[in-house]
């Protein structure tokens, strides 16, 4: 099973990928808990390039190296846990190049589209939680401390119409989640949708 996880920058995706990795290793599954961009060895310079906040980067460059990560990281993390029978937990996937990329760099959303599947091969996500929330609350529980949250609100607020447009587009597989309410109550929204798809 593959879940991954989305939203903009400070909407709790993280936290929820540790408390749902955890519970699920509680309940005895085998999980690999991952990101995007870092997830592999390469992945980790490719971050830092691309989120270091001295760095100028083109649009087109940008998703490139998102782009270079997520294949990378595909052939060495993803598809070998899947073949294994593991749960792959990711915090971003391919959603969050359309969002940010596509509506928030403006670049085409179709050609984005068709790299993806070049890269992905046809590994989705079974289910995608997007975490929702409001672009100034992002801002107010921080920001500024790599290259993309150093972005302002309204790029924020392109990314998130970005992220509710493909979720209309997906809807079997992207769960809408309100980002705003308690990390718990988020966390037993998330597992019961988790349990159900695994029973």
């Amino acid at each position: 099973m593959f879940i991954s996880f989305e939203g903009i920058d400070k909407s709790g995706k993280s936290s929820q990928v540790s408390l749902l990795s955890d519970y699920l290793k509680n309940k005895g599954y085998q999980v690999i808990k991952t990101c995007e961009p870092g997830g592999t060895k390469l992945g980790e310079k490719i971050k830092t390039i691309l989120l270091h906040s001295s760095n100028k980067i083109s649009r087109v460059s940008e998703l490139f190296l998102y782009l270079a990560d997520r294949r990378e990281h595909i052939e060495e993390v993803i598809k070998p846990a899947l073949r294994e029978g593991k749960i792959v937990i990711c915090d971003r996937f391919i959603d969050a190049t359309i969002a940010y990329q596509g509506y928030g760099r403006r670049l085409d959303i179709v050609w984005i589209n068709k790299l993806n599947e070049i890269i992905t091969q046809g590994i989705l996500p079974d289910i995608t939680f997007l975490l929702d929330i409001n672009p100034s609350l992002s801002k107010q529980r921080g920001g500024g401390d790599d290259r993309i949250e150093e972005e302002k609100v309204a790029f924020y607020e392109k990314v998130r119409q970005g992220y509710l447009e493909i979720a209309k587009s997906y809807p079997k597989r992207i769960k809408i989640i309100k980002g705003e309410a308690e990390p718990e109550e988020i966390h037993l929204t998330i597992r019961k949708i988790v349990l159900d798809y695994l029973n």
